[in-house]
């Protein structure tokens, strides 16, 4: 997924409070009077025959970001559980982190992880070494505590737990053990303890069961031992038995429970950025690499001789769900699996093509390999692996995506090429997935897409996340694409923001991509899973805790699509919504990010010539207006110097919200910092403006950004960097719609702001099997949608249809606690070939109509 910057908090709030020309306003206040009906018509065209919708039409996205895995679907319910997260994980990491030391009458002893000889195997290093000194009484015992994930271990009363640990010790007479399950600081029991008796100074495993008799969510589980000498633990493991699908190693029920109900086409895994980002060497000696790409051979075989990783997310990677489990899962919820594999060009920021031969080789072999763990024989090297693992059948792969969003299309395309030979040479029944990198459009969309239609590629993955006017603008995007070029895989793809009028415009943009079935063959919304307790990216489709989950706005919008999608497309006409339209207005702004930057001779001359504002900061900054209230905005040496390097959007503003047809002039120099500098026009307020942002994402390239109705979408762009202390004249012409950039008297780049944000969007599509036409209907206007439907000459249709519909106040979002929006279904009656229905403000609606033969 592209890394956009993170929004500060005050401006979320702003954005998400903002109108949109119009469309997704906020709902009418209780007793205010609702708008007028807007008229509109939709006609269906049953003499013409659309595209077919293929069974994989809609899928999901699964990428360990927001504690998706460990803590999250992966159902290990022990943090740290072998000792192995360290600061390349995260800085505040040791081989301690979830676990602290406990005693008991009168124990003493000390817990120190270490990496020796006595390790569990080469590939789990660490473990925990416990020194007991035989202090105490009978009933002495030393250990530590673990203390989950998030708030804690979350237990339900009567559910059974199945606990687990490999251990040694060097005393003749064994170790005894004890294993408690109890509330947070010492806190009742949750279960009856467990007790064992490790015996040998040679690594065993060792398992019990514990039953809940109460229900709790900060639960920690204690492992100690009496007596004297030392004791080695490592893979200290607690697991539901309740598992979906009852599972071992397994996902946690409910949160898999919420994948399959989506019933899902495809699952694309394992990532997303950690596929592509880190080294592409392998775990092993002299080095053990922790930051590295995600490598699949690292994640089979017995768990306890997995690798660890540190995740591109910011913590650590157990990788006890690993390929094995995602086929199976896959499997177990009826979707295609779709496995990435790294193409040894680096992106999500780090933008680096390893030029390594024999490297590349290795991961070509890896992935024909991979090809084999899936579909081979059990009579084959990693056929019998798969057996091995409880799975002797085939799991059917039939597509693999090869990279990840690289920033660098020529070097990415080179590497390609080579794993596409080897894998159609030995198994052309797979379909080989490039991708067009990070955004929507740019020099880099543009050069993947020349270089995927010259190779022949069977399909291309685009990735974006927009505002949602972006994706009201955009319902045609594919309407123009070649039907003879590669199709296309739309893997990443959300609005920014959880809020239902998100959803809105998303489901706005999901009919434009059913009506080019043709050409979008797969679409998955991302990401899918976000812990709230460590969140990294947002919007996410469905958030949980330890003991909840729930579907965002956005996951009842998905779910309604994927659940009814149709088998065919049904030709559809349907009126547009009449939008006042005029020219760019605003004032004008000066902003930095993680940069100081200062800014002199600020002019804005009309378009006929007339002087409209002028500072020279002679005179202080008194023209100016602090929007943003972050950075330290100063006048120095006679220019205005924003100096904090940390602070982000730190947006001034001055002038009239009403100008228009004007040239912005202004001198800019980057004085210190990871960017460049950002001089806004066509300013609203923060959450309306746009910005042209040089030298952003880590000074690595330049673009026009529109920020307004939750989010921000790019206008144009290019690879232009920023040199500290280098001044740079800025020449911004805004005319109408349009705008051109000059940067140092040179022509920069332009665009034309003119694409219509249509509020009222539909498709229809026919479900073959049940004889029904299934009309789809985005209302995301203010006003009623009153709309006379015509369903075509010589139609058919039960007079009698189901109508299921999401509606309510476009700023409305799930919570583990409210459900605001959910699908609401009843029954619709008076259907004829022409009837007339009114479709809600604020609504996604689908009208299931029973198609009569004659």
């Amino acid at each position: 997924m592209p890394r956009t910057r993170p929004r500060p908090a005050a401006a979320v709030g702003l954005l998400a409070g903002a109108l949109l020309a119009g469309a997704l306003a906020a709902a009418p206040a209780p007793g205010a009077s609702a708008a007028e009906p807007a008229d509109h018509t939709l006609t269906v065209d049953r003499t013409r025959t659309g595209p077919r919708i293929g069974e994989r039409m809609y899928g999901v996205f699964y990428e360990d970001i927001n504690r998706a895995a460990d803590g999250g679907l992966y159902a290990e319910l022990v943090q740290n559980r072998s000792f192995e997260y360290a600061p390349a994980d995260h800085p505040s990491y040791t081989g301690l982190t979830a676990w602290t030391e406990t005693a008991a009458g009168g124990a003493t002893g000390t817990a120190q992880v270490v990496d020796d000889a006595h390790r569990l195997n080469e590939r789990n290093r660490a473990h925990l070494r416990l020194d007991l000194d035989g202090t105490g009484g009978d009933g002495a015992r030393f250990g530590v505590a673990n203390a989950g994930y998030g708030s804690g271990i979350a237990v339900e009363e009567g559910e059974r737990y199945d606990f687990s640990v490999w251990a040694r010790t060097d005393r003749p007479g064994g170790t005894p053990l004890t294993v408690a399950l109890h509330g947070a600081d010492g806190g009742a029991e949750l279960a009856q303890p467990l007790r064992l008796t490790v015996r040998g100074d040679r690594w065993r495993k060792y398992t019990g069961t514990l039953t809940a008799r109460a229900t709790g969510t900060t639960g920690r589980l204690t492992v100690a031992a009496g007596g004297a000498g030392t004791l080695r633990l490592d893979m200290v493991s607690l697991f539901p038995r309740d598992t979906y699908k009852g599972r071992p190693n397994g996902m946690r029920r409910d949160l898999a429970e919420k994948i399959a109900a989506l019933k899902p086409g495809f699952l694309r895994f394992p990532g997303g950025c950690l596929v592509n980002t880190g080294s592409h060497e392998a775990y092993e000696a002299p080095n053990w690499e922790r930051r590295r790409s995600y490598q699949w051979k690292d994640t089979v075989g017995p768990v306890e001789e997995r690798a660890t990783n540190a995740n591109f997310w910011g913590y650590n990677q157990s990788y006890g769900l690993g390929y094995f489990e995602y086929f199976r899962f896959a499997e177990d919820i009826g979707a295609m699996p779709l496995p990435v594999v790294p193409a040894l060009v680096t992106g999500c920021g780090e933008n680096r093509a390893t030029d390594d031969p024999e490297l590349l080789r290795r991961h070509v072999r890896d992935t024909l390999d991979l090809i084999e763990f899936a579909n081979g024989p059990v009579t084959s090297p990693w056929g019998r692996k798969r057996a091995e693992m409880g799975h002797p059948e085939p799991f059917g792969l039939t597509h693999l995506a090869v990279g990840n969003e690289e920033n660098l299309p020529d070097a990415y395309y080179e590497r390609l090429a080579v794993f596409r030979a080897a894998i159609e040479a030995e198994h052309p029944e797979i379909t080989v997935i490039a991708n067009s990198g990070p955004d929507d459009a740019g020099a880099t969309f543009d050069r993947a897409w020349e270089l995927a239609r010259a190779s022949g590629v069977a399909m291309v993955d685009e990735h974006y996340y927009n505002s949602p006017g972006w994706f009201l603008e955009n319902n045609g995007r594919y309407d123009s694409y070649d039907r003879s070029g590669p199709k296309v895989f739309l893997g990443e793809y959300a609005s920014q923001d959880n809020r239902f009028r998100n959803s809105l415009a998303e489901a706005a943009f999901m009919t434009g991509l059913e009506r080019n079935a043709d050409v979008v063959e797969m679409a998955s919304y991302a990401p899918l899973l976000a812990h709230t307790g460590s969140v990294q990216w947002s919007p996410d489709l469905i958030w949980f805790d330890n003991a909840r989950s729930w579907g965002s706005t956005s996951y009842e919008t998905q779910k309604l699509f994927m659940t009814n999608t149709g088998d065919r497309v049904v030709p559809s006409e349907a009126s547009s919504t009449p939008v006042a339209s005029g020219p760019i207005t605003g004032a004008v702004g000066l902003s930095t990010w993680a940069t100081s930057a200062a800014y002199d001779d600020v002019r804005v001359v009309s378009s006929d010539g007339r002087e409209l504002f002028a500072d020279d900061f002679s005179a202080g900054a008194g023209k100016w207006t602090a929007a943003a209230g972050r950075g330290t905005w100063t006048v120095a040496d006679g220019a205005y110097l924003q100096s904090d390097t940390a602070a982000e959007d730190t947006l001034v503003t001055a002038g009239d919200p009403a100008w228009r047809d004007y040239d912005l002039h202004v001198r800019a120099t980057k004085k210190a910092g990871r960017e460049g500098f950002l001089i806004a026009f066509g300013v609203r307020d923060t959450g309306h403006h746009y910005w042209w942002n040089l030298g952003g994402w880590g000074n690595t390239r330049s673009a026009v950004e529109k920020t307004g109705g939750g989010g921000r979408q790019t206008m144009v762009e290019d690879d232009t960097v920023i040199e500290t202390g280098r001044e740079y004249a800025v020449r911004i012409e805004v005319r109408g719609r349009t705008v051109t950039l000059y940067l140092d008297g040179r022509k920069w780049g332009s665009f034309t702001d003119d694409k219509v944000a249509e509020p009222f969007r539909q498709v229809v599509t026919r479900d073959e099997e049940r004889g029904e036409l299934i009309v789809k209907v985005v209302n995301a206007q203010e006003a009623p949608a009153r709309t006379a439907i015509d369903l075509g000459k010589g139609a058919r249709v039960a007079p009698t249809a189901r109508l299921t519909v999401l509606q309510g106040d476009p700023d409305a979002v799930n919570t583990a606690d409210e459900r605001p929006i959910r699908p609401e279904r009843s029954l619709l009656r008076g259907v004829d070939t022409a009837f007339t229905h009114t479709f809600p403000p604020h609504s996604i609606t689908f009208l299931r109509i029973k198609e009569r033969t004659p």
